[in-house]
């Protein structure tokens, strides 16, 4: 999972164009929204999108999204949770 989150703050930063921010100054408890990136909505359709693109799991409720985008700790559990039930089937 470690290499998953590396991976996941660099795109994040990447795809998000966040200005003055590192992919090393996140922590992995990071939060998406209120005291960590203050992220918009619009930002998370974005990484709705990235995730859906570059590791073929969908978000597919705003709830989810809700349990997901806590931090990225979160969302790199459920993409690591989703892609093995993907590979079972």
């Amino acid at each position: 999972m470690k290499q998953l989150l590396k991976e996941l703050k660099k795109k994040i930063v990447e795809e998000l164009q966040l200005e003055d921010v590192e992919p090393d100054d996140l922590a992995d408890d990071t939060s998406f929204f209120d005291g960590g990136l203050g992220l918009v909505s619009v930002d998370l359709l974005a990484l709705v999108v990235l995730v859906d693109r570059d590791y073929g799991v969908e978000i597919f409720s705003r709830e989810l999204g809700e349990k997901v985008f806590i931090n990225l700790s979160t969302l790199a559990e459920y993409i690591e949770e989703n892609r093995k039930k993907d590979m079972n089937q």
